[in-house]
């Protein structure tokens, strides 16, 4: 499935809230989920004015906003063009799969062995949440509700370090996560993997769950890698 076909949300779900967390974050999250999402493409030029409109923020937001992006690699400044929605190859999107793949499952091995009995049920309600999304409710809200999976995931494995590689490098994989959801039948088989890295946790085998959060990433990278030779 191509970009072209893919559902992209309103532009009304991009507008930055004044509530839910502070402001600049609002308008870092809402441009990085338009994104995501497809509202702007790979290589895509990012007007200042169209996104003060777009998110309903001041200039000066938007610019700090584009700031933050640019340092984790989803938008590139080009010389007399000002930011652009970051481009990645075949060869990077394969690279930044396979190290995410070796972290997430350190993060699910450290999960096991060192979250508490509340983040675990952390998790679990994250999943649930997750698990609760449909083909119906569209890919902005799995995508959202997958990335609280991994905020709770990070958090219980207790390592500061990994934490902050792996947040960024989810970031990074923001640019095709919404391409390999659009994989035929990816979501089912997504929460089935999840459900296995679940049952682990719950057993406390720290290296069984250390599995299947790669098999995971594994063959999420597979959709990835599929699609994205298919539209070149």
């Amino acid at each position: 499935m191509s970009q072209a076909d893919m559902v992209i949300p309103s532009d009304e779900n991009f507008r930055a809230t004044r509530v839910a967390a502070p402001l600049r974050q609002s308008v870092v999250e809402n441009l990085r989920n338009a994104i995501a999402l497809g509202r702007f493409r790979s290589g895509e030029r990012l007007i200042e004015r169209d996104l003060c409109e777009l998110i309903g923020v001041s200039r000066t937001l938007v610019r700090e906003a584009l700031r933050q992006l640019e340092s984790e690699g989803l938008i590139t400044v080009r010389p007399n063009k000002g930011p652009v929605v970051a481009t990645l190859s075949t060869e990077q999107t394969r690279n930044i799969y396979l190290v995410r793949r070796l972290l997430e499952g350190l993060a699910a091995e450290l999960f096991t062995l060192n979250a508490s009995a509340e983040e675990r049920k952390d998790l679990k309600k994250a999943f649930q949440r997750l698990e609760g999304t449909s083909e119906s409710d569209g890919t902005r809200a799995r995508l959202l509700a997958k990335t609280d999976f991994y905020e709770c995931l990070i958090l219980g494995a207790h390592n500061d370090v990994l934490g902050e590689i792996l947040t960024l490098l989810n970031t990074r994989v923001t640019l095709v996560r919404s391409t390999s959801m659009q994989y035929k039948d990816r979501w089912q088989t997504s929460i089935r993997e999840l459900q296995s890295l679940l049952q682990a946790i719950d057993d406390n085998d720290a290296d069984a769950a250390r599995i299947a959060a790669e098999e995971h990433v594994s063959n999420a990278a597979k959709a990835a890698l599929s699609i994205l030779s298919e539209e070149s």
